[in-house]
């Protein structure tokens, strides 16, 4: 039988909701895992909505469940209703959404707060030992739900222009956590508190590297369930 997953959208499109490449990787590689998965997102309004042709916020309101909900193909349930003891791991995709819908790192940055049902589902799946798989931005929210713990969100110098956000780097190290480099198709275990972290989209980098990056990620989640 395969591992059960449970995989935690933000709303969607890149810049105020989940990654969809990111989101769609996942699925993707849980699915050749054999993995069985059921998606979720917390049932709260947007922290805003974002125009993706212009890039510039519009007056709209949105709702995280109802946006998630395009790319679970209308196959999903309110994050509250999540049970960490129905399900072996969790994965976290990244995108702008975590940052503004599932916690407040994009205005707050280090001293942000974390949605409550984000929170209670992290503490859940840790206190169980149970793995965390988080990529581009997520990791943060393990960073501060989880002092001490190490992750990756890439590297913390802009290589060659590649790592645009690595400051995020040292705002982890901030927040008491190890930030370990890694490159984009890499991933990185940290298997004191079984969580996986790769940087995805905070690297610039071809499509497929990230695909294969994240694959990584699922693979390193799938053996330690």
């Amino acid at each position: 039988m395969g591992k059960r997953v449970a995989l935690v959208l933000a709303g969607c499109g890149v810049f105020d909701g989940s990654e969809i490449h990111e989101a769609s990787a996942a699925l993707v590689h849980l699915s050749r895992g054999g993995a069985e998965v059921k998606i979720f997102a917390p049932d709260i309004e947007q922290r805003d909505v974002v125009n993706h042709l212009k890039g510039s916020p519009t007056e709209e309101k949105r709702n995280v469940l109802v946006e998630s909900a395009r790319l679970a193909r209308g196959n999903i349930q309110d994050l509250a209703e999540l049970k960490a003891s129905e399900f072996d791991a969790v994965i976290f995709p990244g995108g702008f959404g975590v940052a503004k819908n599932l916690c407040s790192w994009a205005v707050d940055g280090k001293n942000c707060t974390v949605n409550e049902h984000v929170n209670s589902t992290l503490q859940a799946f840790h206190s169980a030992k149970k793995p965390i798989g988080l990529c581009c931005i997520s990791p943060v929210l393990a960073a501060k739900v989880f002092p001490g713990c190490e992750v990756t969100v890439g590297q913390d110098k802009n290589i060659d222009g590649r790592f645009p956000d690595a400051e995020t780097a040292s705002a982890i190290a901030e927040l008491g956590c190890k930030h370990i480099c890694k490159n984009v198709n890499e991933s990185h275990v940290d298997n004191v508190n079984k969580i996986v972290t790769t940087c995805a989209f905070m690297c610039k980098a071809p499509l497929h590297e990230i695909f294969d990056g994240i694959g990584t990620m699922v693979q390193e989640v799938l053996k330690l369930a």
